[in-house]
């Protein structure tokens, strides 16, 4: 069997047994196999197990408040001091003799001038009432260009020869006779293709339409068009007159449809209402 456990030691103090000095005493202890007891450490050995014990305590300690102390220091140098109580009531002191007195109203930076505000509202309303104008003239347009007509009679008068043969010869249009300088409307939309000398007609105006059908305007004594000029219907183009071979004062009128093939005009004309 072991030997009994050696007795703990105490600190000089009298208080309970260091930690450091009893974890030195029980590596001391030499354990020998067998029924031998555990041999007593010699006074020299407890002399040096309790010095270093008492060195290590104090290392520790001395450890422990540098380490304070530089926690310490970086709390102070991170935190920034407020000002004192007596500097505190003084900047909030109300009523005094100084700058410190009742709130100063400042200026403001765009101040809005009263008249300029009113001219630029004025302008405002106008512009306003002048695109609500713009819309109503566009509207108003608009309903007259779709109850304007898109086809008219190319010349009041008497009509005295229609389409076909004549005299042994093929008339490939009708007359409308009236006085010399009667006015000759575009009897459709379209643009002139050409105005000037023709041979048999003396003058005349040839208008294309849209759709490629063609109008001759034939006799007339003057004109008052040019070649791409577009025109619209029943607006004048010349006036009735007497040169070529004509038998007098008349409008020889033709259609061409689709610019080649000579029509009669006068069903063409009542298809689209109008009547010769």
């Amino acid at each position: 069997m072991e030997g009994p456990v050696l007795a703990s030691h105490r600190s000089p103090g009298g208080q309970a047994p260091s930690p450091a000095l009893k974890d030195a005493l029980d590596g001391a202890v030499i354990r020998v196999r067998g029924s031998h007891r555990i041999a007593p450490p010699s006074s020299a050995l407890r002399g040096r197990v309790v010095v270093a014990a008492v060195a290590a305590g104090a290392f520790a300690a001395a450890a422990a408040g540098q380490t304070l102390k530089t926690v310490s220091s970086e709390s102070d140098a991170a935190v920034t001091p407020l000002a004192n109580a007596q500097e505190a009531s003084a900047s909030f002191t109300l009523g005094s003799a100084g700058s410190g007195g009742a709130p100063e109203l400042l200026p403001a930076g765009h101040g809005m001038d009263a008249s300029a505000e009113a001219a630029k509202m004025a302008d405002n309303q106008k512009v306003t009432e002048a695109r609500v104008q713009a819309e109503a003239d566009a509207a108003r347009k608009a309903a007259e260009e779709a109850s304007r007509p898109k086809t008219c009679l190319p010349a009041n008068g008497t009509f005295t020869s229609g389409f076909g043969a004549r005299w042994g010869t093929s008339h490939l249009g009708i007359d409308i006779a009236n006085s010399i300088g009667t006015p000759i409307y575009a009897a459709s939309d379209g643009t002139v293709i050409q105005a000037g000398p023709a041979s048999g007609f003396g003058l005349w105006v040839r208008l294309q339409l849209d759709d490629g059908t063609i109008q001759v305007y034939g006799h007339m004594d003057s004109f008052s068009v040019h070649e791409g000029q577009k025109v619209k219907c029943g607006e004048q183009i010349a006036k009735i007159g007497d040169r070529g071979e004509s038998t007098g004062p008349h409008l020889h009128f033709e259609v061409w449809q689709n610019g080649t093939t000579k029509i009669d005009p006068r069903p063409w004309l009542a298809a689209r209402g109008i009547t010769v």
